[in-house]
């Protein structure tokens, strides 16, 4: 099994329990931009490329291939996902096709194919500049969402009230959009008030199974950061929203996978944001694992070496993610967990910490999720609300403390 992941500590916090669950099961070979450390007792062999290279990657995906008997390949890496599918189609392994990848990676492609298979999303339109962004959101009306078309992570997604807010958001949205890999084009979407749920699924042979739905608690207006997660197996929810996550995936031509299929609920009723094709990020497979016993990095790879993959449940229980954020931009002076209290709280499954004391720690709107982040822990028990409910308890225990940069103290 070939997996194509991004390197480093951040992929060793969120996606280190994949490759942990899928060498359980498969002997893996690796392509990373970096010479592996922490992923070494996962793998059997390893090349150095960068995915965003072509010429690379296939050279490093042909080398393995010389080497090692390849079932199928797969990557959870969002940027990685064309190159994958590309990799795939030159190495003759099953994959969803490099066109399919393609439009789920590009929002204004996945919204004409939503509106074309009847799946309800947003009203949306692509612009290049500020004053095509003026009229397109006076065509759906304020407020509306200024996005990327190739983005992810919430980077350089903010919401805009009126019209006089609109240049600087343009420009945040334009900034957010620079290192888009497959387009630097912007979207101006209809604002879909309502609470944000994602659909974990997985497809195997055109056939989707809706396994769960999480939870979703965004920060603060006007922007998308998502700051905590839970699920539940026993969430009623994932009957009324199963028919437009499925019909989503299909409108875009996935036969074969795990997507994290992301919608509002508007007045009750589902809309789509998008889906991403590919196991959802901040631990989410996780949380699945923890509340079902549905192994979703696991599924990824079984229905990338074109097994069925095994859906069932093994637990009825809840978890939650709290991604922890300091309360200002600044350098780190405390990054600390009560060590007693955690010895006391089975219910307590991880703290991770991203950062040390020293790290700078930038919020939106000039930082991402990536620069803003300073780690998370994770929670379990019988019902979502009391997972939730003890993640805030395990946060009274926590100090997450910042020094501001000088020139804002002193202003």
């Amino acid at each position: 099994m070939l997996v194509v992941s991004a390197a480093g500590p951040e992929a060793e916090a969120y996606r280190g329990y994949c490759l942990e669950a899928v060498a359980a099961r498969y002997d893996v070979v690796l392509i990373t931009p970096a010479v592996p450390t922490w992923e070494r007792e996962f793998i059997a062999d390893f090349e150095i490329a960068d995915p965003d290279d072509a010429q690379a990657l296939a050279a490093a995906g042909q080398a393995l291939a010389e080497r090692h008997e390849l079932a199928g390949v797969a990557t959870w890496t969002e940027w990685y996902l064309v190159q994958t599918a590309r990799l795939a189609r030159r190495l003759g392994l099953p994959s969803n096709s490099p066109e399919v990848m393609e439009a789920a990676r590009n929002k204004a492609t996945a919204r004409t194919l939503f509106a074309r298979h009847g799946v309800p999303s947003a009203a949306s339109m692509t612009v290049r500049s500020l004053l095509e962004a003026a009229l397109a959101a006076e065509t759906i009306g304020y407020p509306i969402v200024l996005k990327s078309a190739a983005r992810a992570g919430s980077i350089g997604v903010i919401r805009v009230d009126r019209a006089e807010e609109l240049p600087h958001a343009f420009e945040f949205a334009a900034t957010g959009a620079l290192d888009g890999i497959e387009s630097t084009k912007l979207l101006v979407e209809e604002y879909l008030d309502g609470p944000e749920v994602s659909v974990e699924c997985v497809t195997h042979r055109g056939y989707t199974t809706a396994v769960a739905v999480t939870r979703k608690t965004l920060g603060k207006a006007p922007f998308f950061e998502e700051v905590a997660h839970s699920v539940d197996a026993a969430d009623p929810l994932l009957d009324q929203v199963v028919s437009v996550a499925t019909a989503a995936i299909k409108a875009l031509g996935i036969t074969d996978g795990v997507s994290h299929v992301e919608m509002r609920l508007v007045d009750g009723r589902p809309r789509l944001i998008e889906v991403n094709a590919r196991l959802g990020g901040d631990m989410i497979g996780h949380l699945v694992q923890l509340a079902t016993g549905v192994d979703l990095a696991r599924a990824a790879a079984d229905t990338a070496c074109g097994q069925a993959p095994d859906l069932t449940r093994t637990r009825h229980g809840a978890a939650a993610i709290r991604l922890l954020y300091p309360s200002a931009s600044g350098t780190l002076t405390h990054c600390h967990f009560d060590d007693g209290f955690a010895a006391r709280t089975p219910w307590l499954e991880r703290v991770v910490f991203q950062r040390i004391v020293g790290d700078t720690v930038v919020l939106p709107p000039a930082g991402d999720m990536f620069s803003a982040r300073a780690g998370f822990l994770i929670t379990t028990a019988s019902t979502a609300e009391i997972a939730q409910a003890r993640a805030g308890e395990a946060l009274s225990h926590l100090t997450v403390a910042v020094e501001p940069p000088r020139s804002a103290s002193t202003a």
